[in-house]
């Protein structure tokens, strides 16, 4: 009988053995999967984190850096979010002006009138009575230097009529910028609904002023200088003083604007150039005017640290193109831009090479500044950019009476 029973019970635990083992390696796979996935995770937080790390350490929550000569952005945070600019707008004033000298419309030399609206305004400003005048130069230090509010006001009357025109005129250079988070609704940047841009759209309209127009260095780099105020009263001294703090504490520095409201907190647009590399650094609602500074330095740093430019400044002078079927026989020609190539990598840019891509002869008729063919620029064997080769001038296409003419010149020879 025991021995009956002890053969039952050897059955019923090999019974009970068979079907619990395939439990078993269910139970691993899911262990070894959940350290599979959590070591997954840490080494994508890893790589996360070594990504961040890798970045500038900046603590406002918006901003860019931009290099000037190729629009090359080399590091972004939240650079598209639309917020208040404050004085920052002024860079667009600024462009607007710029704009109208080249075109003729106005010269530094032309007097401004302040009105009584011009007059009016708040936040920084030099103090402008009504009826004053100053040069259109005086009014682009100011804006410049002093941020002043009133000036940037009697130079968009003076320039639109009014300012309502002229803030349309903003916009509308904003659009053509590609400037897509952007709506301005006063010239100066004062607090007002509606009125904000991002700073990406702050480095394209500093970086549209910087490379057009060169010559704004010149006056915001200014740290201090005196205007006259002449009226009624009398004639009296005023003191211009930067508020770009980094003219003084950062060596390479070249420009550009500050601005602060109380919507704003504290912003910059700052630019500066360390072996002919030129960047823009903008700095978007910075808790204080150190952090927006300290930011905008970080950025400075980090740019100067990674980026190398070639141009190619002084290119040989093409020669004549020969022209087919042309009322004359060549064409002159010339590259349509100077060729600029941003390098983050360290590479030796001396080994850049160029080559020539045009056919000869062209094919009349041709319109001056038609692309005839193109600079192909290469660096290790890789192509890195092209520039246009275009017409010089306007080539008709010949007629039946001017190949007569010409065969009877031939004759006559």
């Amino acid at each position: 009988m025991k021995t009956v029973l002890g053969i039952l019970l050897s059955a019923c635990l090999c019974v009970q053995s068979v079907y619990a083992m395939p439990a078993a390696p269910d139970i691993l796979y899911e262990e070894e999967q959940e350290e599979t996935t959590a070591e997954t995770q840490e080494n994508e937080e890893t790589e996360e984190s070594g990504k961040q790390a890798a970045g500038p350490e900046v603590s406002a929550p918006s901003v860019i850096l931009m290099e000037a000569s190729t629009g090359t952005v080399i590091y972004e945070k939240d650079a598209d979010t639309a917020r208040p600019p404050a004085s920052v707008t002024k860079i667009m004033t600024l462009l607007l002006i710029f704009d109208a000298l080249e075109e003729g419309k106005i010269s530094l030399e032309e007097e401004v009138t302040t009105s009584e609206y011009a007059a009016s305004m708040g936040g920084s400003q030099v103090f402008l009575e009504v009826g004053e005048k100053q040069t259109v130069d005086t009014m682009i230090k100011c804006i410049s230097v002093a941020s002043a509010n009133d000036a940037c006001v009697a130079m968009a009357e003076y320039i639109a009529g009014n300012e309502e025109e002229f803030v349309r005129q903003m916009n509308e250079r904003a659009k053509e910028l590609g400037m897509e988070n952007t709506n301005f609704v006063n010239c100066n940047g004062l607090d007002a609904d509606g009125h904000v841009t991002s700073a990406r759209d702050i480095a394209l309209m500093s970086r549209e002023l910087i490379t057009k127009y060169p010559q704004i260095h010149d006056y915001c780099m200014v740290w201090m200088e005196n205007i006259t105020h002449t009226t009624d009263k009398g004639s009296s001294e005023f003191g211009l003083t930067n508020t770009n703090k980094l003219v003084r504490q950062y060596e390479y520095t070249t420009g550009l604007k500050t601005g602060s409201t109380g919507d704003a907190k504290f912003c910059v647009s700052a630019t500066a150039e360390k072996n002919e590399v030129e960047l823009i650094a903008v700095v978007m609602a910075a808790e204080n005017s150190k952090l927006r500074f300290q930011d905008a330095t970080t950025l400075l740093n980090y740019g100067f640290g990674k980026c190398q430019v070639y141009q190619d400044k002084e290119p040989e002078k093409m020669k004549p193109v020969s022209v087919e079927g042309g009322v004359q026989e060549k064409v002159s020609c010339s590259y349509a831009d100077t060729f600029s190539y941003l390098d983050t990598t360290g590479a030796n840019l001396n080994q850049i090479t160029k080559s020539v891509d045009l056919k000869e002869p062209v094919k009349a008729p041709l319109k001056k500044g038609e692309q005839i063919g193109k600079v192909v620029y290469k660096l290790d064997g890789k192509e890195i950019g092209s520039v246009p080769i275009i017409a010089g001038e306007n080539v008709e296409k010949a007629g039946v009476f001017d190949y007569l003419k010409d065969a009877f010149r031939q004759w006559c020879v």
